[in-house]
């Protein structure tokens, strides 16, 4: 077809949802599909976070949970507030992690600082660091977890 020249178009072999316009022109409705959000983590790796999390929790006896996401310009004093707004914070140990600001962030309470010792902790974010760096994510995390709940041991019995 040369410039200006006008094709005819056969309104019958047109999609659902076109048409042929005064001018000529093909006009076409198309159904608008959002993506669903990315999410950072699979059916499968959820499940063992989740399983992390639990275990280090009853084992413990100690409150294991991790935040992930943007932490801000204080990243310390967000973690905190997150840890603070736990049910038990003395009890509790917060993970909060943020990898597009790439900060590791481990606060822990009254309690539970007794039972995890601050190296122990540095080591354990060196681990996920790691992991992370590998661009595992899922797995750094569990194995932070898994470094922790050795670390503090099993729940002092009552």
């Amino acid at each position: 077809m040369a410039t200006g020249e006008i094709a005819e178009v056969d309104p019958a072999t047109l999609d659902v949802g076109a048409v042929v316009t005064n001018s000529g022109r093909v006009s076409a409705a198309k159904m608008y599909e959002p993506h669903p959000p990315a999410l950072p983590f699979t059916p499968v790796q959820l499940a063992a976070l989740d399983e992390a999390i639990t275990l280090a929790s009853r084992t413990t006896g100690l409150d294991f949970s991790v935040y992930l996401g943007e932490l801000g310009s204080d990243t310390r004093a967000k973690a905190e507030q997150l840890h603070a707004a736990t049910e038990r914070p003395s009890h509790a140990v917060l993970l909060a992690v943020s990898p597009g600001e790439r900060v590791v962030e481990v606060v822990t309470g009254e309690e539970s600082h007794r039972r995890l010792a601050d190296r122990g902790a540095k080591l354990a974010v060196m681990s996920m660091v790691a992991s992370f760096k590998e661009g595992d994510l899922a797995g750094g995390l569990v194995s932070g977890l898994r470094m922790l709940t050795d670390q503090a041991g099993h729940a002092p019995r009552s």
